[in-house]
């Protein structure tokens, strides 16, 4: 099992398509009743900037229900909302990695979700 606080979630924003498989793959994966969400798709915007323009974002947001799906990840899978992602947005792993990707892609719209 990953040590709390050591293992986290990149996500890349800027190319989330809103599908919201995370969301379904982790309340299928976890049996979460009507309501509950590991994961929820927040969507913000679209609205336009002062300086013309337009932001339109989906951002994938870890709840406090979501425990990186532990005990997939003990028996060697990705979390299920990294591993459904059509996008491709949502990278597991290290948080020393994680940062170090972030830093390297210099880029505004990736976030990281540590438990």
């Amino acid at each position: 099992m990953a040590e709390k606080g050591q293992y986290g979630l990149l996500v890349d924003y800027q190319y989330c398509s809103g599908c919201h498989a995370c969301e379904v793959a982790c309340k299928k994966e976890h049996g979460m009743p009507k309501g509950d969400f590991g994961i929820k798709v927040l969507q913000d915007g679209p609205r336009r900037c002062s300086d013309g323009v337009w932001e339109y974002d989906y951002l994938p947001m870890p709840t406090h229900l979501c425990d990186l799906c532990e005990d997939r990840v003990a028996s060697g899978k990705l979390p299920t909302c990294v591993h459904h992602c059509q996008a491709g947005v949502m990278v597991y792993g290290p948080l020393q990695e994680l940062a170090a990707k972030a830093a390297a892609a210099a880029k505004d719209k990736m976030v990281i979700f540590a438990k």
